[in-house]
């Protein structure tokens, strides 16, 4: 009898290990999001508190930037300047500022007199266009020239990949963009200038079905425009898409060197498992971790990117739009524009902190 009960309590406490382990693993997973969520908010404060401070002392007087040449009166200065708030002190507009973001309103611009909500998402949508365009540029070029990199390690492949990724980590995008411009565009001929779509493209009310123009033309089915939509995406892709490519390709590279030299692939070698499927199906497939963490990462330096390379090649999306609203001190068009890029930026840093904590217990159990 003795026996019996003490083989029962030996398959309870076998059963139950399992089930401490997991609920170990839960608990090491919720404190490492509460971590991760902890930072959000003073980043969060620190973004408002700069950008609003950076806007405000920025010479210019707002009122009269937007009245141009004609100029205002003394009278009517002050009360356009009493209308828009501007004549409140700092620490009161800035509590102001604070309430409207806590009621989903992030005020007017001063020049338009449209909501700030409803400037940004059009163009928003005109930025992830190019931005994804650019990233699958970085990613489909990327990832291959890092392997074979690897691979041919030591050779003049390598070595000229290597230097071509520094530099273009390193080439101002400004610079860039112009030489492109200059040579593909100017002496070739071979794309648009500037712009989303050429002047003759006509697009009524009715035309844009989601905001972006590649997916809305093939909507309707209008092959014309499409390829002129694709001409005029090229150039800005290739240039926003620089600086990811070369970083992805530095990654890619060096994270397939480390796998490479791993034991499990000599042995696979060893076995006779062809070298493409070593490469392709083991090597690749345990080096990619470290890579998509990069590439999440990438969106940030994207949407930095993005503000040069939309000035440069008038592209109507949030980076031109905030350079405008720079120029002419349109303070909630800043404010809040800078503001919903931050938040987007902290939104996908968060998420690619997540999913590597998931697959990479060790990173969750860091403090």
């Amino acid at each position: 009898m003795s026996r019996q009960k003490s083989h029962t309590l030996l398959i309870s406490q076998t059963d139950s290990e399992p089930s401490k382990a997991l609920l170990k693993e839960i608990q090491d997973m919720l404190q490492f999001i509460l971590r991760r969520l902890g930072l959000v908010i003073p980043t969060f404060i620190g973004i408002t508190l700069l950008t609003f401070a950076f806007v405000h002392m920025i010479p210019g007087d707002p009122v009269m930037i937007m009245a141009g040449e004609r100029g205002l009166s003394p009278e009517r200065h002050a009360y356009l300047m009493a209308e828009l708030g501007l004549d409140q002190p700092l620490w009161k507009q800035y509590l102001h500022y604070i309430n409207g973001i806590f009621h989903g309103d992030l005020g007017i611009s001063l020049k338009s007199r449209i909501a700030v909500w409803d400037e940004f998402f059009p163009r928003f949508k005109a930025t992830m266009e190019l931005a994804i365009c650019a990233m699958i540029f970085a990613i489909s070029v990327g990832i291959p020239v890092g392997v074979l990199a690897a691979v041919k390690r030591g050779s003049i492949f390598d070595h000229t990949a290597i230097g071509l990724s520094l530099t273009g980590y390193s080439m101002p995008i400004f610079w860039w963009g112009i030489m492109l411009i200059m040579l593909v565009s100017v002496q070739l001929d071979l794309t648009p200038v500037s712009g989303r779509v050429s002047d003759s493209v006509f697009l009524d009310d009715s035309y844009p079905l989601t905001g972006f123009m590649l997916i809305d033309t093939l909507i309707w089915g209008d092959e014309g425009n499409f390829i002129d939509a694709v001409e005029h995406l090229i150039l800005p892709s290739i240039v926003l898409g620089t600086i990811p490519l070369a970083v992805i390709v530095r990654m890619t590279r060096s994270s397939m060197l480390e796998v490479l030299g791993e034991d499990y692939i000599r042995t696979a070698r060893a076995k006779g498992v062809s070298r493409a499927r070593v490469i392709l199906i083991h090597a690749l497939r345990n080096a990619m971790l470290p890579v998509v963490t990069v590439i999440g990462l990438q969106v940030g330096v994207m949407l930095a990117g993005a503000i040069l390379t939309e000035t440069i090649f008038s592209w109507p999306g949030l980076g031109r739009w905030l350079i405008e609203g720079l120029q002419r001190r349109d303070y909630p068009v800043v404010q809040g524009g800078v503001l919903l890029v931050a938040t987007l930026i902290i939104f996908v840093n968060l998420v690619v902190d997540l999913l590597y904590g998931i697959v990479n217990p060790r990173i969750r159990h860091k403090k």
